[in-house]
């Protein structure tokens, strides 16, 4: 089969955003309609661009579509790669607006399961798919992993299954095993993240409270900061206050075309005055930086 190159198609860098594929999208999908264009060969031109906008679109596919490389060329001779797991696992779910199939370079990627028009699915007629849950960490969705998963059968029996949890997956993403179902079927595997002792997840970016001290704050630091990819070190501005939000970038959740980013929320921890010379030193600082943090309050 001959390799497709869906950006070239959609006319978009590699590094387009999601509102640039869009657009080139629905340009392209006006000039090549077959009920109004007057263009040559333009159904095969139209289907063409809904298969790439279908790729794009969508992280996990695009995803998936990145790991092969920018060395192809259109039109090349192309096989899947030894080993390629780019589309397994994955449910595709959506139309491409014309009801008609994808290429047979579409599904040597995600597999013939892609519902292809709404409502359809191309699945063996044996066997009965099932679904189940399988909580996992930021830190396999960060690196990527595999887990086993535990299943019950009836009576009471359990099945172990080796699952491959993909990098960058996200809450609600299904991941399907093929042929794990019931007599054949597929089975669905529905990702919910584990709360994490350190980290709360908006989208792909993650936040993290930061303890720092007053003299931290007040003078600026530079301090260590955990992130799912190591340790890493932060300059706090002089003057900082808490609540404040520093961000680092590309260190929340790798998503497609760019990761999320990890924000650090600084929280002022107060030593406590435990001692006399401890509450002296309070006194003094209270006489020598006098200021009303409630003055706003009543204004």
């Amino acid at each position: 089969m001959e390799y497709k190159d869906y950006y070239k198609t959609l006319g978009v860098a590699r590094d387009a955003s999601v509102e640039d594929v869009k657009r080139a999208y629905r340009k392209l999908a006006r000039k090549y309609h077959p009920d109004v264009s007057k263009e040559p060969n333009a159904e095969n031109r139209f289907k063409d661009v809904a298969e790439a906008y279908e790729v794009l679109k969508d992280a996990d596919k695009r995803s998936a579509y990145d790991q092969l490389g920018s060395n192809w060329q259109a039109g090349q001779g192309f096989s899947p790669p030894p080993g390629w797991r780019g589309g397994d696992g994955f449910e595709f779910r959506g139309g491409n607006g014309g009801g008609a199939g994808f290429s047979d370079f579409f599904d040597s990627l995600f597999g013939r399961g892609f519902a292809s028009g709404p409502g359809s699915q191309h699945r063996p007629a044996h066997g009965q798919d099932q679904q189940a849950r399988v909580q996992i960490t930021f830190e396999d969705a960060f690196h990527g992993s595999t887990r086993a998963v535990t299943l019950s059968q009836p009576g009471g029996r359990g099945r172990t299954l080796e699952v491959r949890i993909p990098k960058g997956v996200r809450a609600g993403q299904r991941i399907r095993l093929a042929g794990q179902g019931s007599n054949g079927g597929d089975l669905y595997l529905e990702v919910e993240f584990a709360p994490h002792r350190l980290y709360r997840l908006e989208g792909a970016d993650l936040y993290l409270d930061l303890p720092i001290t007053p003299w931290e704050a007040a003078l600026g630091a530079t301090v260590k900061v955990p992130t799912l990819g190591g340790v890493v070190e932060l300059n706090v501005p002089a003057g900082s206050q808490s609540g404040d939000k520093l961000r680092l970038r590309g260190r929340g959740l790798p998503a497609t075309p760019t990761p999320g980013d990890q924000y650090v929320v600084l929280k002022m921890v107060t030593p406590a005055a435990q001692t006399d010379a401890a509450r002296e030193l309070y006194a003094r600082l209270a006489k020598e930086l006098p200021m009303d943090p409630r003055r706003a309050l009543f204004q």
